[in-house]
């Protein structure tokens, strides 16, 4: 091999080596921009070991017969003026919130008529609640061994215009146990001639009653730990 030629070999060895050297150092100038100036590279977290539980409460009432009695399911027939008809059911708060509000209303299942729409000559209503279940016998009078609340005594109309409040606070859990009385006035007072019933009478009449409990959720309120 000439001179020359070795001398050119080594001029183009020196210019490779050249190149490499610019693209290394383009590459480390470009690390180093991008790791100064676009990434953080530090991060810190801290989290709870323990998992928080949420749940969200229920709010239910379920009705039902009281002990031996049968409750609404049971018919009433042949009510004459002064008669009274009690039926004894229990009202349960079975979710995990506390209610308020304790409400009954009546409405028809099927025609509308004088008993339950006539105030002054349809049927009277009388409810009362006590702490424990009603004692009663068929003819007996009701007692309450536990403590009795107010009586409620209105004419069936009204329960069907304005739901009556039964009680205002119903712990989750509890039981209320109820007596409500059905009856028509004693002081009708009518003359059937000839095998007809006075006109606007109640005679005869019947009615297919819903009674319908209903609550309100307790009042909201602001949980801090």
């Amino acid at each position: 091999m000439s001179r020359k030629q070795t001398a050119t070999g080594a001029a183009r060895h020196a210019g490779v080596l050249k190149t490499v050297a610019g693209i290394a150092a383009t590459a480390v100038a470009g690390i180093a921009i991008t790791s100064s100036g676009v990434y953080a590279l530090l991060k810190a977290e801290a989290f709870n070991s323990t998992a928080e539980q949420v749940s969200a409460g229920t709010l239910l009432l379920t009705l039902g017969s009281s002990g031996s009695s049968v409750g609404f399911s049971q018919a009433i027939a042949n009510l004459a003026p002064g008669d009274v008809a009690t039926r004894f059911v229990q009202v349960a708060n079975t979710g995990t919130l506390d209610g308020a509000n304790l409400n009954l209303a009546l409405s028809d299942q099927s025609t509308v008529t004088a008993l339950t729409t006539d105030a002054v000559k349809g049927l009277q209503v009388t409810v009362q609640s006590c702490t424990v279940a009603w004692t009663w016998t068929p003819s007996g009078t009701p007692a309450c061994s536990g403590t009795a609340g107010a009586a409620i005594a209105q004419p069936a109309a009204t329960f069907k215009a304005t739901a009556q409040t039964l009680a205002p606070t119903f712990a989750a859990g509890g039981t209320q146990y109820y007596k409500v009385s059905l009856g028509l006035p004693a002081s009708i007072s009518e003359v059937s001639t000839n095998g007809v019933v006075a006109p606007g009478s109640v005679q005869g009449l019947s009615s297919s009653l819903r009674w319908t409990f209903t609550m309100d959720q307790r009042a909201s309120v602001s949980l801090n730990s």
